[in-house]
């Protein structure tokens, strides 16, 4: 009888596990799949996202400008725009009790300033604010302001 205390190199080599490079080739594969599915699934939510803040920053705007016409009897000229926000105007009419009610004039999220129209063309308001949109060409469908939106079937 022949009794075997200690395994063989062989034995050891056999007994030790690791993965292929095919394995690990396949199972990067997968997951770079998994990857550009979602992506492509996600692309569509940034687009809501973008809108979403410009609701956001046209709301924060027309409460600051409202601001303004509350302090200085008037809102400001479409020359004026909403840099009255942060600069004082030096055109008339001149407010008479101006403050900075922004830091800076915000940017929408493709980075076009907003769009600024007083007295109003599309608003039930006193004034227009409105983002030109993804397209950055003012008076397409795609502009987002503060009048109602028209959807179209």
């Amino acid at each position: 009888m022949n009794i075997r205390t200690s395994p063989t190199k062989l034995e050891i080599r056999n007994s030790k596990s690791a993965f292929t490079l095919i394995e690990i080739v396949i199972v990067l594969t997968i997951i770079s799949i998994l990857a550009a599915g979602s992506i492509y699934m996600l692309k569509g939510n940034v687009d809501v996202a973008k809108e979403t803040r410009v609701d956001g920053d046209l709301q924060n705007i027309m409460t600051q400008l409202q601001l303004y016409e509350a302090r200085n009897m008037r809102p400001p000229t479409t020359e004026q725009g909403l840099k009255a926000l942060v600069e004082k105007p030096t055109t008339e009419p001149l407010p008479e009790k101006w403050t900075a009610l922004l830091e800076e004039v915000p940017k929408d999220p493709w980075g076009m300033e907003y769009k600024y129209r007083y007295p109003a063309q599309k608003s039930k308001k006193a004034y227009d604010v409105y983002s030109v949109g993804k397209d950055g060409v003012e008076g397409t469908e795609d502009d987002i302001g503060n009048w109602k939106a028209t959807t179209t079937p």
